[in-house]
């Protein structure tokens, strides 16, 4: 099995995380979840390497891997929950501090993909946040065009 080169593959998590944990964070949530998901993809590519012949396939493999960890993710997550005490820490900034529109808009954004069930949130964070057509995201997601396009749901103007 051939293995990547230790500063060619550094190179790669660096031009690609940033991007990669975003698409994650879209996905699940939650930042934390996110960092977790974006480790695992490069995870599985590092130990796939060989079989990742081409340079333009390696960002459909990290899609693609970040998708499936996700819903594994979403799958299991009942037998893995924690229950944070009372006295916890809050997830959320002190409510002094005012965000501004775009962090209130992002905000609102995840709040909304958080009640779709992870396929359709899968597609659109595909379809419309990394700009893929209906038959590539159809090849990430294992569907035809079809299923896919029936699974976005329909919107009206004004919503």
């Amino acid at each position: 099995m051939q293995r990547p080169d230790d500063d060619e593959f550094s190179e790669l998590v660096a031009a690609r995380s940033h991007t990669l944990r975003r698409t994650a964070y879209l996905m699940c949530g939650d930042w934390h979840q996110a960092e977790d998901l974006t480790q695992i993809a490069f995870i599985k590519l590092h130990a796939a390497w060989g079989r990742v012949r081409r340079r333009e396939d390696l960002d459909a493999y990290l899609r693609k891997t970040l998708l499936r960890a996700c819903i594994d993710e979403k799958r299991h997550a009942r037998w893995r929950r924690e229950f944070p005490g009372s006295d916890g820490l809050p997830d959320r900034p002190a409510a002094d501090r005012a965000p501004d529109q775009a962090a209130a808009d992002r905000d609102l954004l995840v709040a909304a993909l958080r009640t779709l069930p992870p396929g359709q949130r899968a597609v659109l964070v595909l379809r419309f946040w990394e700009d893929q057509s209906v038959e590539e995201a159809a090849r990430l997601l294992g569907c035809s065009a079809g299923t896919l396009k029936g699974c976005l749901p329909t919107m009206t103007v004004g919503q």
